[in-house]
């Protein structure tokens, strides 16, 4: 996701989404020790997208 669409998103909707692309890289990591994941970037994407979701959350807490 861009970081445009997550701005839109509420803040508890942004920590869901956190949550859920957090359980995602656990089953992704799993899928690569076992040999069924072909595309690894997934990985590497969802962890740049939940370090963007921690910089707009930070953003937010600082202005209030």
């Amino acid at each position: 996701m861009k970081a445009s669409e997550l701005k839109e998103l509420g803040t508890a909707e942004l920590k869901k989404k956190e949550n859920e692309l957090r359980e995602d890289i656990l089953r992704l990591r799993f899928k690569l020790f076992t040999g069924e994941l072909e595309d690894t970037n997934k990985i590497r994407s969802s962890r740049k997208t939940i370090a963007r979701i921690q910089t707009i959350l930070n953003q937010r807490n600082g202005d209030m």
